[in-house]
């Protein structure tokens, strides 16, 4: 039996979709990782789940990707937040490979424990390669959600236009009549 992913924002790359494991509902956290059965979901969601067990160590290692990835979109630059990424892209590598498509590349870990974790280190590199100024945390100060912003012109501010960013709309609609 598989179980729904309950989060409120799907589709992410996987290193933000790994931060998006804690939500707010109701004005309470949530975290999808508070067990094993969450990181099934999780890797399921994310197709990692034929590569990789869902048991508590791996839990143990993704916990700690998601933390130091926290730490690095919180405050982009500081050392310390780059040093626990550094140390989670420690427990893995790419191994260049050669396909009947071509060129190709292939994770390898010494831990496969390590390999969510290590995914998703790996991704936000990948991210900030592309457009590190488009990472971004939802504008709304009830929100913990983070998303990569592909609008055309880079503008996007809510991790949803119909939750978080027409909650802000209404509030500010409410303080404007309120005064009146």
């Amino acid at each position: 039996m598989t179980v729904s992913d309950p989060r409120p924002l799907l589709g992410e790359p996987v290193s933000l979709d790994l931060l998006n494991t804690r939500w707010m509902s109701d004005g309470v956290r949530q975290d999808l990782l508070a067990d094993t059965d969450g990181l099934g979901v999780w890797l399921t969601s994310n197709g990692l789940d034929e590569r990789f067990a869902a048991d508590a160590t791996t839990l143990r290692h993704t916990l700690a990707a998601r933390d130091a990835l926290l730490a690095l979109a919180d405050a982009p630059g500081d050392p310390a937040a780059i040093a626990r990424v550094d140390a989670v892209l420690g427990h893995g590598r790419i191994r260049a490979t050669l396909t009947p498509e071509g060129p190709g590349e292939e994770p390898e870990f010494k831990d496969a424990a390590w390999g969510p974790a290590w995914t998703a280190a790996r991704d936000y590199l990948d991210l900030l390669r592309t457009a590190s100024d488009r990472i971004r945390a939802c504008a709304h100060e009830a929100c913990i959600l983070h998303f990569f912003d592909t609008s055309r012109n880079g503008t996007r501010r809510w991790c949803s236009m119909t939750t978080c960013g027409n909650r802000a709309k209404a509030s500010r609609h409410y303080a404007r009549t309120k005064d009146n």
